[in-house]
């Protein structure tokens, strides 16, 4: 064996060189290795009797590849990375690639995207755009290899999606659907855009905005204030944020670890893996280990740009990213969204609140408000619970009332459950209603103590029973967190 100058000589690697072929030294690097001590070169045995293969042919690639063992370094075609020593080329496509790239899989399904990923050797971008890594958020060289979906213009780093062989499946079959969408198309307008679905979670048809009438009721899917684009019911009172209506009935998911996809359940009370929130509107499950991700977590994690009405630049999720909030001012290791343009952070929980509520201590909306105009001390107080309030923290307020509270004291323990939904799981003969009382607090038939919070109510008008939420319902449903103040 033998490189540009000098024999390579069977030796242990005390000196822990990176193989000039493979470029790692992950389990073999302390091992034995083919070297050259002078001009500091390694490779790794597997390595080399790997690399002399001449011609490779792999029916991923529509050419045969031939080895060109040059010792220069080289920008491999297929996934944009340097390599050294040993390369292979296809000559009718003029494109140089390493060894483990002649086998890259052409098409993909990844647990980051809903759509097959194909591999593109480059990238015509007509307009100069610049594309982000969906798993990274850092820029991709269309002039190099990447894995791409033209559908969704939505792009990954080779090294990225192939780096968990457990978040990919090779695909086989071109022709194979993803995921089954959850919604029927009846008509669409001229631009192609569907104006009337069927979902398959509500009986009617549902008719894309405008909606003419107040916007104040909330999504169906993720509980959230209704804003453009969504979906409504002429026929009853149902609205689904578009985003939300067009979610596929099985999703695999990057943040949960089963291989398994997920599967869409609704008006099931659940408790989410991710913000450990309460909710019984729409969520996936796992088949496998059973637990639950509300539509909240699985829309704001999934991968790509997502603006905040509170910023004005798109946000990015990084996983175990420690930095203080600056909606709440506590800083979690669980990751956060960012803006690349500034330095603007916020956590999971923050980034899903609800931008309008209501409640009962103003007649009008209250907005979440991400400053406090006042600088005089005795203004920073909550009107609900009527403590202080840190004017570094966001707020609920009025301007008309100039109304003001804390996010916690508007929210309540159980802002995503249903009122007016039916709960079964007691032991009460008939069923419950889901309710939170407002003007007056009946006695719990439990605790005695007054319902101020989320109560369950007989739906039978004869039946007086109501009790707390947290009196009857098992302890894995029950809410002890709070949103920071």
């Amino acid at each position: 064996m033998c490189h540009r100058k000098h024999p390579l000589v069977l030796q242990f690697n005390s000196e822990q060189f990176l193989c000039k072929i493979c470029g790692e030294t992950s389990g073999k690097g302390l091992g034995f290795i083919y070297g050259c001590s002078p001009c500091k070169f390694a490779a790794h045995l597997e390595c080399v009797s790997a690399a002399l293969d001449l011609v490779v042919g792999d029916k991923r690639h529509e050419h045969p590849f031939s080895l060109f063992p040059r010792g220069s370094s080289f920008i491999c075609d297929a996934c944009g990375i340097e390599g050294s020593y040993a390369s292979y080329i296809c000559c009718t496509c003029n494109i140089m690639v390493h060894k483990k790239c002649t086998s890259l899989p052409r098409i993909i399904k990844s647990k980051w995207h809903d759509h097959h990923l194909f591999h593109k050797y480059f990238l015509r971008i007509e307009d100069f755009r610049v594309l982000d890594c969906i798993m990274c958020n850092y820029e991709v060289s269309t002039d190099y290899g990447s894995y791409y979906c033209s559908e969704c213009d939505v792009i990954l780093h080779v090294k990225c999606a192939m780096k968990d062989k457990d978040s990919y499946e090779i695909v086989e079959n071109e022709d194979e659907v993803p995921n089954e969408s959850s919604i029927i198309v009846i008509e669409r307008n001229n631009a192609g855009e569907a104006t009337k679905v069927t979902h398959f979670m509500h009986m009617h048809n549902l008719m894309l905005g405008p909606f003419v009438g107040r916007y104040e009721n909330s999504c169906e899917g993720c509980m959230l204030p209704i804003t453009d684009p969504f979906y409504y019911c002429t026929e009853c009172v149902f609205f689904l944020h578009k985003e939300c209506a067009e979610l596929p009935k099985m999703k695999n998911v990057w943040h949960h670890s089963c291989r398994e996809p997920l599967a869409l359940i609704s008006y099931k009370v659940i408790r989410c893996e991710q913000c450990s929130k309460i909710s019984n509107t729409f969520g996936y499950e796992c088949s496998e280990c059973e637990r639950q991700i509300c539509l909240r977590c699985v829309i704001a994690l999934t991968p790509g740009a997502r603006t905040c009405l509170k910023h004005e630049h798109p946000l990015f999720f990084y996983r175990g990213y420690k930095r203080q909030c600056n909606a709440c001012g506590f800083t979690g290791g669980s990751g956060a969204f960012c803006c690349k343009d500034c330095n603007f952070v916020l956590d999971r929980q923050c980034f899903s609140r609800p931008i309008t509520v209501r409640h009962k201590c103003d007649e009008h909306l209250l907005s979440l408000t991400d400053h406090d105009d006042y600088s005089y001390s005795k203004n920073h107080h909550c009107d609900i619970c009527e403590k202080s309030r840190d004017p570094n923290s966001w707020f609920y307020h009025c301007a008309k009332c100039d109304t003001s509270a804390h996010v916690d004291c508007v929210l309540g323990k159980y802002p995503f459950l249903k009122l007016g939904s039916i709960y079964e799981e007691t032991s009460h003969p008939h069923p419950l209603t889901i309710v939170s009382k407002k003007y007056y607090y009946p006695d719990c038939d439990k605790c005695s103590k007054p319902c101020e919070d989320v109560a369950l109510e007989c739906s039978k008008s004869e039946c007086k029973y109501i009790v707390h939420w947290n009196c009857v319902t098992p302890r894995s449903l029950q809410s002890w967190l709070k949103w920071p103040m």
